[in-house]
């Protein structure tokens, strides 16, 4: 019988925001986590050494698209649900080889959820009203939104931009159908633009950062008014463990930062930290380090997530204002410089290379 002691199973808990909620999970809830993870160049052990050695922690390096791996995962842990964030999840890297993203994204979730409705149809009545199936996703499957236009709710049409959004949104709309379909009881969240300690620097915000401490260019695309709603990480890894507890089956919930922001401003402000931090630096203004580059492809214009459902219906709030989460950051990356080195070896130079050549 499955009890709130039974562990979870989590896909993709050693990337980013995976990593966030894994090391959320254990200083909250404490009970045991099944961790299954490619360790692609975006996942990194370091980030749960905390967590390594405790009771109940089990880390598992695979791929979710090895059925037979996540059968076995099933079957041997017996978890009360499965919580599923692995996914390949930048738009540069889409757009120079998107058939990885489909093959994660969509036919990664749908292993995912085939193995899930086999395991959650074999368990008893009980067992399977509590069981989770919550599926992590994006807002981008919202497509742009216009200067004035409302902010993206649950009941928008999908309208993605990219090949990352359009797997993602694909993905979305495999879960809701293996709901529909088979009653396998899902959640789904959708998220802003996440930013925070322990982000790989290939993302705006790190990238950025690692760049100026350096005296780089700080690549802006194209005139930088790209509007954003940014969400601290902590703050999302609180919210998918409250959409794990109190979500209701077959529901979709936005979180969102309320952090609208336009890159400009975004790195403007990051920039004035890092003056205020490394008063000593020769880079100082570090502003002066911005350079405008060709704007990516299909770039969207603005994202804006309204999170009120999420408020009324699980009680969760963002606790950073982007003034606080970008100080918090700016300041871990300062602190960890033996991190970022680490992960910036070869093969990110060489891909920073390829992606920023010539713009």
């Amino acid at each position: 019988m499955l009890t709130k002691d039974s562990p979870l199973l989590v896909t993709g808990g050693a990337g980013f925001i995976g990593s966030h909620f894994v090391l959320d999970w254990f200083a909250t809830a404490g009970t045991p986590l099944v961790n299954l993870d490619k360790l692609t160049y975006a996942g990194n052990l370091r980030n749960l050494g905390s967590v390594a050695h405790k009771p109940g922690y089990t880390f598992v390096r695979g791929d979710i698209r090895d059925r037979e791996l996540v059968d076995g995962l099933l079957h041997t842990h017996r978890p009360r649900a499965i919580v599923h964030l692995a996914a390949e999840s930048h738009v540069d890297r889409s757009l120079m080889g998107p058939g990885e993203f489909l093959d994660t994204n969509v036919h990664g979730t749908f292993v995912m959820l085939e193995a899930a409705r086999a395991y959650w149809q074999e368990l008893e009545a009980v067992d399977q009203e509590q069981f989770r199936f919550l599926h992590v996703s994006t807002d981008e499957v919202y497509g742009s939104l216009k200067p004035g236009d409302a902010p993206f709710e649950e009941t928008f049409a999908f309208r993605p931009n990219s090949p990352y959004a359009a797997s993602k949104a694909a993905s979305d709309m495999l879960v809701r159908a293996w709901h529909k379909s088979y009653g396998l009881p899902t959640v789904v969240t959708n998220c802003s633009n996440n930013y925070g300690p322990m982000q790989f620097p290939e993302k705006l915000l790190p990238l950025v950062l690692n760049r100026a401490i350096h005296g780089e260019p700080l690549p802006i695309y194209g005139d930088g008014m790209q509007v954003r709603d940014w969400l601290y990480v902590g703050d999302h890894a609180a919210a998918l463990r409250v959409a794990l507890e109190r979500g209701k089956p077959g529901e979709t919930y936005n979180i969102g930062g309320w952090n609208e922001q336009t890159n400009l401003d975004t790195v403007t402000m990051l920039c004035a930290l890092l003056d205020e931090f490394l008063p000593d630096s020769p880079h100082r203004p570090h502003a002066r380090l911005m350079t405008s580059v060709a704007d990516r492809p299909g770039h969207d214009r603005r994202y804006a997530i309204n999170a009120t459902k999420a408020e009324r219906e699980l009680g969760w709030r963002p606790a950073e204002t982007f003034e606080t989460g970008l100080r918090k950051t700016v300041r871990w990356y300062l602190d960890n410089q033996a991190w970022v080195e680490e992960v910036t070896s070869g093969a990110y130079r060489e891909w920073m290379e390829t992606n920023y050549a010539g713009r």
